[in-house]
């Protein structure tokens, strides 16, 4: 952990899941989807994220040192602007999942799910 904060040590990669998962699976269920579905080690440090079949939520778990973290956000308007949904990883940087690249990858802006993919 870096001073406290919940955040993986060193350089993060951030693994997405362009199939939609089952968003009643808690942190044990993804990282058995991360396991069977992604073939990766969900203890890696990588960030893995997930989104709803309706793009209005993600999911996000990663192994930060100490312990499995999980965080969830869902929008109260507009849809996640999302990849293409088929079997398979899009790799983003951190400043895409995050929202600093509204030209691609994630992006939360109401509305931001007109024409785009769902």
């Amino acid at each position: 952990m870096s001073g406290g904060m919940l955040i993986p040590p060193g350089p993060i990669r951030v693994l997405v899941a362009t199939k939609p998962a089952d968003f009643r699976k808690g942190m044990d269920g993804l990282a058995a989807l991360v396991k069977e579905q992604l073939k990766a080690d969900p203890f890696s440090g990588v960030i893995f994220c997930f989104r709803s079949k309706r793009a209005d939520s993600v999911k996000l778990i990663f192994w930060d040192g100490t312990g499995l973290c999980l965080f969830a956000k869902r929008l109260e308007g507009g849809k996640f602007r999302w990849p293409r949904i088929e079997d398979g990883v899009m790799r983003l940087s951190a400043a895409q999942i995050g929202g600093a690249d509204r030209g691609s990858g994630l992006d939360a802006r109401p509305g931001a799910a007109r024409g785009s993919a769902e």
